[in-house]
């Protein structure tokens, strides 16, 4: 059976929190009349997004994973690893075999070599239903993991701002500093 993946991340630009990676899979028989609809994330409310994550998790013949690294890898490591082991991670859930997947990914992500067939489509969460899919999973993944750390850290309000850059995230910065969730790296002109 030959597999066509999506694959999109989240969190790529916060000051806090975990960048994540979605990949969703599809066989060649799959019917994407369940997809019907579906955009990129980011033009959704978050009304929109919860309702089409459940209805993707209820998607029988579909194969999906989330993988989220944690601020200190980003920190040490930095972002683009970070996302490509997320990926990697999310792509062996999956569990694959390599040469019966085509990939498809947004912006400038890129797949592990030995995905052979793989091609990176600029804005693709808005034009391919898969990568959409993978965008919608990684998204609301991080950000539902952002309001259950806001019951842990609640004077940094994460759940209003995931982890962005708003003025009112840098003013909690400045006057409690930072928290371990927070990326190091990226904070240098807050404090």
């Amino acid at each position: 059976m030959h597999w066509t993946i999506g694959i999109d991340e989240a969190g790529r630009g916060p000051l806090a929190g975990p960048v994540s990676v979605g990949v969703f899979a599809v066989p060649d028989t799959f019917d994407f009349t369940h997809l019907a609809g579906i955009r990129d994330s980011k033009k959704l409310s978050e009304k929109q997004r919860d309702a089409w994550y459940e209805q993707l998790n209820d998607i029988n013949d579909a194969r999906h994973a989330v993988s989220l690294v944690d601020a200190h890898h980003i920190d040490t490591h930095g972002i683009v690893h970070a996302i490509r082991t997320a990926m990697k991670q999310a792509l062996t859930q999956l569990a694959l075999d390599p040469t019966e997947c085509t990939i498809l990914l947004d912006g400038g992500l890129k797949a592990p070599e030995h995905y052979t067939s793989q091609t990176t489509i600029i804005k693709g969460d808005a034009t391919e239903p898969v990568i959409s899919a993978a965008a919608m999973l990684a998204k609301v993944t991080r950000d539902r993991y952002m309001i259950e750390q806001a019951k842990k850290f609640p004077q940094y309000s994460f759940e209003q701002h995931k982890g962005y850059g708003t003025q009112a995230h840098r003013e909690a910065i400045a006057t409690h500093g930072l928290s371990k969730l927070h990326r190091a790296s990226f904070c240098t002109r807050c404090m």
